[in-house]
């Protein structure tokens, strides 16, 4: 049986006006693509530098944390851009390539958590040569080989654990551990004695358990007498600064007529201990129980008052229903103290109006670093620099341009840059993709392993 052959077309047809108009769609989408790539390029940059400055250390914990709250960033992927910022400080030909707008930021995302210095131009060629899809599987077979190295070395680790525990000739318990490997070049003996202690020095250094009283508050005839009153306040403030329920502050206000001003602040000090910062005191007795102690002229205690909570529990309840986080701004920690706006040793009533749940760091800022808050009548909080300036809640917009795409476009024509649709274009041809024979030959522990 024969069959007759297709019939093919004499003459090649013209393009359709709408397969003409979705060609010029997507190079523009591949053109703009590239210019965003290489304005991430100097996004990433500047985010370093900030970082590196310390811009973001006004009132927040990091710098994503600040790029979450400016920016408008999700806070995971405000802490991979920093992350990636960072890698990049190290890698000078894999920033000039997305500055070029060659390589994809999910490119270079995937490569920076590998990629060293040694490694760098292999892998700017596989992220070249590849897609972003061949790039992170290769990426996952890269980490599957440090995870098996990082396991060979843990086991030898493992193996060589020990423990040697003797009495010295004057009955002391010595414990002793395997010297740490040394660095090339260091002569035995030069390391100090850190894996070396008598447990006797450990147990008179070991501190108060939380929410034990040591042993003088105890009832004990002295301290040992190797802690000195320095040390003992230190204990002090660090069992009063765990949290609400375990600190205790001892007060002696002055009569309501001879209040000062709130700045006017005196001195505070533990008991036979050294002094403490107002600020820092005032922070401890913003959120703690109390006992108010007076004193008479001459010095002599003269009424001791019971122990009261500074905020209430159904009160504490309420605060936090009401704010439910930090009312810092940018900040969503949940666990969080309550603040008096305007303190208890000033005046300051402890109602629900005066109070507002700040997390332990911002607690601190607003008490020590300056930080200043204000009650507006519609009960709205508002958040003051050290030197005044506000701190909103929501930043403002930053300017834009009436065309940005325009505006990016000619900025990177000002800078020589020549972007098209073809810029990025990866040079797969097609060909599967090999993980195991691509990672025995750019992996340099997997290279070693084949010699």
């Amino acid at each position: 049986m024969h069959t007759r052959p297709p019939e093919l077309p004499t003459s090649l047809q013209p393009t359709s006006q709408r397969t003409a108009e979705l060609d010029r769609l997507g190079d523009e989408i591949a053109e703009l693509s590239a210019h965003l790539d290489a304005a991430t390029a100097r996004l990433l940059t500047l985010i370093r530098e900030f970082d590196v400055r310390g811009g973001w250390n006004t009132g927040f914990r990091s710098c994503a944390e600040w790029l979450a709250w400016r920016v408008g960033l999700a806070p995971g992927s405000a802490r991979e851009r920093v992350r990636v910022a960072r890698a990049l400080e190290a890698l000078p030909a894999m920033t000039a390539a997305l500055g070029r707008g060659q390589l994809s930021y999910a490119k270079v995302r995937a490569l920076t958590r590998i990629a060293t210095p040694e490694t760098e131009a292999r892998l700017l060629a596989v992220a070249r040569a590849g897609t972003a899809v061949h790039v992170e599987r290769i990426v996952q077979g890269w980490r599957q080989v440090d995870r098996q190295a990082e396991a060979r070395n843990a086991a030898r680790q493992h193996a060589g654990r020990a423990l040697h525990v003797h009495s010295d000739s004057d009955g002391t318990v010595v414990l002793r551990l395997p010297e740490p490997r040394r660095p090339h070049g260091q002569r035995p003996g030069t390391a100090p004695r850190a894996n070396r202690g008598r447990a006797r020095d450990a147990a008179l250094s070991r501190p108060a358990r939380p929410g034990h009283p040591p042993a003088a508050a105890a009832g004990s005839a002295s301290p040992p007498p190797d802690r000195m009153p320095a040390a003992r306040g230190r204990d002090a403030a660090g069992r009063a600064s765990r949290g609400p329920r375990r600190a205790r502050a001892q007060a002696t206000p002055p009569p309501p007529a001879q209040i000062a001003p709130a700045a006017q602040v005196g001195q505070s000090l533990l008991e036979d201990g050294p002094h403490v910062p107002a600020g820092t005191s005032q922070r401890l007795a913003c959120d703690a129980s109390r006992v108010v102690m007076r004193h008479g002229e001459d010095g002599q205690v003269v009424e001791i008052g019971a122990r009261t909570r500074t905020i209430p529990p159904a009160l504490r309840r309420a605060l936090h229903h009401r704010d439910r986080s930090c009312r810092f701004p940018g900040c969503n920690v949940r666990v969080g103290e309550g603040h008096h706006v305007r303190h208890w040793a000033q005046g300051g009533p402890t109602t629900l109006s005066n109070l507002a749940l700040l997390c332990r760091r911002h607690h601190r800022s607003v008490h020590e670093d300056g930080y200043q808050i204000d009650r507006e009548p519609d009960g709205t909080l508002k958040f003051r620099r050290p030197d005044g300036r506000l701190l909103p809640e929501v930043p403002s917009l930053a300017p834009l341009p009436a065309d940005p795409v325009a505006a990016l476009r000619a900025q990177h024509v000002a800078q020589g840059l020549q972007l098209h649709a073809r810029t990025g274009l990866a040079g797969w041809l097609g060909e599967r993709l090999d993980v195991g024979w691509a990672i025995d030959v750019l992996h340099p522990l997997a290279s070693r392993a084949a010699r």
